[in-house]
C-alpha cells in the first residue's frame, strides 16, 4: 500500500511569487473580483505551515493501523448505478499521492490519505472489513456456516461491490444475520445490496438493531429529511469535485455515496446492556449507548475473540455532538460515561477494537488509552462549556475560547476532522441553555434579509464597504470579510462583487480548515455564490422508498402534520375516523393543526375514511391518484380535499437556498 509522503513544511518562493503576480494582475483589472477559483494567499500558506509545529507528522501508527491486514484491493474503484451514474469513486482521489498542497490543511490532507486506503481487510481470524467502499465500513464475521454482517453501508451499489470483494477473496456463505449498530442511513441504507426483504423472511435471516432504532431512523430521514438532505450536500461536499482545491475527506470517510438507499425493518431488538445472543455459533454481548453518536446505538462484545465493535462511539476522529446537516444534539456527558462503562465491562480483556468508520486499533494497552482519550475529549467539551456558560459567556464566545488540553490535542485520533471543538461546544450550550443567550435584543430579531437591508441602509456606500472588505481580505481577515459580504448579498443577491468577494473569503477559510466538513461547507457556499444554487439531482443519493414503506400509521400521521401548512387552512376544523386493517384512529383537525388519537372512533365524526397504510401515506403525500384509488370516504367528502389544500408535501424544494436569500 502507498505510504503518504512527507509533506513540505515551507511554501516555495515560486508559489509566493506567482501569488503576488496574480494579485497585481487582478488589481489592474479593476476590482479583481470574479468567479474563478483562487490560489491560497500567503496568510493561508502561513496558517497551514504552522500545523507542522502542532503535530508529530513522524508518528505513523494510525497509518499502520489503516493498512494492517489488507487482503485485496482493486487498482481502480469506481462503483456505478444501473443508470451509469457514479455512486462512489476512489479513483477521483488519485491526486493524494502528492505531498500536501498549500490549499489544504496538512493534518486534513494526512487524514484523507489514510481514509484513501481501501479494500478488504482481516481484523483478526474470522472478522473482516471492507473499508473505503462508502462513507462507512461494512464488517463480516464468520460463523459456523455463514456470515454475520454489521452496518451494510449507505447505498445498495456500494454494499453489493463490497460483498462481492469478500466472496471472491474469503468465501461465499449464506447470510445469517445483519446488525444495524445505530439509526443513521450510512449504516443500513445498503442492506438490499446484501439481502432482499423476501430473502430475510424465507431464510429466517435476523435483522438486529438497538431499541428505538426504527423510530429514530424515520424521524431523521423522513420528518426532517428534505432539510437534512440539502444541508448534507454542504457537510459532505456532494456538490464538489475531489481535488487539491476541492473536496477532501470528512474524517470518518471520503464522503457520501450517491447510489440507492434501501431499508429492511429489524426483526430482533436489543433492549438492555448485557443482553446476549448466539448466532451461527458466534456469541455476541451488547452494550446499549443511547444519546451518544445516535439516539439509538449499541456496541457489541465478542468474548470468543476478545474483540469489541464500537459502532460509531470511537472512530479515530473527534466526532459531532452537533452535526452540520442538522440532527438531535448528542449528549457529551452520556458519551463519555458510556465509554467509561465500555472500559469497565471489557477493558481488561479486549485485544482489538473495530468500528463503523476508519480503521481498528489493536493491543490492550493501546485500546484502553484510545477509548479513555476519546472519552476525555467529549467530557472536556461538555464540562468546560458548562463552566464557561455559568461564568456568563455566550455560545459564540465559548466557541471562540474553548480548546482541548495540549496532550489531547496531540492525539491523531481525536483531531477535529469531522466534529470540531467549537461547534461541539455550541451543541452543549444548546442542550442546556437553548438558542437564547439572555440578551433580550435577540428575542425578536429581524429575519436575515430585512436585517441585511437595514445594515446596508446604515452603511450607506456599498462600494466603500466592498473596498474596505477587500482591504481586510488582503490582510487575511477572511472570517470578517465573509460576514460583512454575506450581509451585502442578503441585502442584494444581485451584487456580484459582494458574492465573489464572499466566495473568495470562504475559499481561504476552506483551505485552512482541519475539519473536512467545514472545508466542504465553505467550498460549497463559495461555489453557489459564484454560480447559483446547485439543483443537480445527481449530487444526492436516491431512495428505493424502503423507509417510508415501513412507517407505522402513527408515523404517517405525524408526517401528515409536519407537511400541513396550518396557516393555509386555519379556517378548517373537523374530526374524521380513519379505519385501517390494523387499527383505527381519530383525526382531529383544529384550525389547520393535525392531531390524532389511536384506538378510538368518534361517535359524531364529520367523516370516515377507510383505507390501508398505503392509502394513508397517499393522504400524507397529497397523492391524488392514491387517494382516489385507496381511500373510501363517508360523511362530508369535501373535508379531505380541503385538508389537502394545506398539504405541501408535493411542493417541497429539496434545493432551497442556503448562502443567498
Amino acid at each position: 500500500m502507498r505510504r503518504f509522503r512527507r509533506i513540505r513544511q515551507t511554501c516555495t518562493l515560486a508559489m509566493t511569487a506567482a501569488m503576488v503576480v496574480s494579485c497585481t494582475a487582478m488589481a489592474e483589472e479593476g476590482t479583481g473580483l470574479n468567479p474563478d477559483t483562487k490560489e491560497p494567499t500567503q496568510y493561508t500558506i502561513d496558517a497551514n505551515n504552522e500545523v507542522y509545529a502542532l503535530l508529530d507528522f513522524e508518528d505513523e501508527r494510525e497509518l499502520e493501523n489503516a493498512q494492517r491486514g489488507l487482503i485485496a484491493a482493486p487498482d481502480s474503484l469506481v462503483i456505478k448505478t444501473d443508470t451509469g451514474k457514479v455512486a462512489w469513486s476512489q479513483d477521483a482521489y488519485a491526486f493524494l499521492d502528492e505531498e500536501a498542497p498549500d490549499s489544504a490543511n496538512p493534518s486534513l490532507w494526512r487524514n484523507t490519505q489514510l481514509n484513501h486506503v481501501y479494500g478488504l481487510f482481516e481484523v483478526m481470524d474470522g472478522i473482516y472489513q471492507v473499508r473505503g467502499y462508502d462513507m462507512s465500513n461494512i464488517t463480516f464475521i464468520k460463523g459456523n456456516t455463514g456470515w454475520i454482517i454489521y452496518d451494510p453501508l449507505m447505498t445498495v451499489e456500494c454494499a453489493q461491490a463490497a460483498f462481492e470483494l469478500l466472496k471472491e477473496n474469503v468465501g461465499d456463505y449464506p447470510v445469517k444475520a445483519i446488525l444495524y449498530s445505530h439509526s443513521h442511513v450510512d449504516h443500513f441504507g445498503g442492506v438490499e445490496g446484501i439481502v432482499s426483504e423476501d430473502q430475510v423472511e424465507k431464510e429466517g435471516i435476523l435483522i438486529i438493531a438497538p431499541e428505538g432504532f426504527e423510530e429514530h431512523a424515520v424521524s431523521e430521514n423522513v420528518y426532517a429529511g428534505t432539510a437534512m438532505g440539502r444541508r448534507a450536500s454542504y457537510q459532505y461536499g456532494t456538490l464538489l469535485q475531489p481535488g487539491e482545491k476541492g473536496a477532501l475527506c470528512i474524517g470518518i470517510g471520503m464522503g457520501q455515496s450517491h447510489g440507492t438507499t434501501s431499508y429492511i425493518s429489524p426483526n430482533t431488538i436489543i433492549s438492555e446492556t448485557g443482553q446476549r445472543m448466539v448466532v451461527d455459533g458466534v456469541i455476541m454481548e451488547f452494550q446499549l449507548t443511547p444519546g451518544t453518536e445516535a439516539p439509538a446505538e449499541m456496541n457489541t462484545w465478542f468474548p470468543q475473540k476478545k474483540a469489541l465493535w464500537m459502532a460509531e462511539n470511537c472512530t479515530g476522529t473527534l466526532h459531532n455532538l452537533y452535526t452540520l446537516r442538522g440532527a438531535e444534539v448528542r449528549d457529551g456527558q452520556a458519551w463519555a460515561n458510556f465509554l467509561m462503562e465500555t472500559l469497565k465491562l471489557y477493558g481488561k480483556d479486549v485485544e482489538v477494537v473495530f468500528q463503523a468508520h476508519n480503521w481498528p486499533h489493536w493491543d490492550n494497552a493501546n485500546i484502553v488509552e484510545y477509548v479513555l482519550n476519546t472519552a476525555a475529549a467529549y467530557k472536556f467539551i461538555n464540562d468546560q462549556t458548562l463552566l464557561y456558560l455559568n461564568e456568563g459567556y455566550t455560545s459564540t464566545e465559548i466557541a471562540n475560547m474553548i480548546e482541548l488540553p495540549e496532550e489531547l490535542k496531540k492525539n491523531w485520533y481525536t483531531r477535529q476532522y469531522y466534529g470540531t471543538v467549537a461547534h461541539n461546544s455550541k451543541a452543549v450550550y444548546q442542550k442546556y441553555m437553548g438558542w437564547y443567550d439572555a440578551n433580550p435584543i435577540h428575542l425578536g430579531e429581524l429575519e436575515p434579509t430585512e436585517r441585511a437591508k437595514k445594515f446596508v441602509e446604515y452603511l450607506g456606500d456599498v462600494d466603500e464597504v466592498l473596498r474596505k472588505a477587500r482591504e481586510d481580505y488582503d490582510k487575511g481577515e477572511y472570517q470578517w470579510v465573509a460576514e460583512i459580504t454575506d450581509m451585502l448579498v442578503f441585502a442584494d443577491p444581485q451584487n456580484q462583487d459582494a458574492r465573489y468577494l464572499c466566495a473568495d473569503a470562504l475559499e481561504q477559510l476552506a483551505y485552512q480548515a482541519e475539519s473536512g466538513t467545514w472545508r466542504n461547507a465553505y467550498l460549497c457556499a463559495a461555489q453557489e455564490l459564484r454560480f447559483g444554487t446547485n439543483t443537480d439531482p445527481a449530487t444526492r443519493a436516491t431512495t428505493s422508498g424502503g423507509i417510508t414503506s415501513h412507517m407505522t400509521p402513527e408515523m404517517i400521521l405525524q408526517y401528515l402534520g409536519i407537511y400541513t401548512d396550518s396557516n393555509k387552512i386555519e379556517y378548517l376544523s373537523f374530526t374524521a375516523n380513519i379505519i385501517l386493517p390494523e387499527a383505527s384512529y381519530v383525526l382531529a383537525v383544529k384550525n389547520g393543526v393535525v392531531l390524532y388519537e389511536k384506538g378510538n372512533l368518534h361517535e359524531k365524526a364529520d367523516a370516515t375514511w377507510t383505507t390501508t397504510r398505503q392509502g394513508l401515506f397517499a393522504i400524507a403525500q397529497n397523492n391524488q391518484d392514491g387517494i382516489n384509488s385507496l381511500v373510501t370516504q363517508e360523511g362530508d367528502t369535501t373535508l379531505l380535499e380541503r385538508l389537502m389544500e394545506g398539504n405541501v408535501a408535493a411542493d417541497m424544494d429539496m434545493f432551497f437556498h442556503i448562502i443567498e436569500p
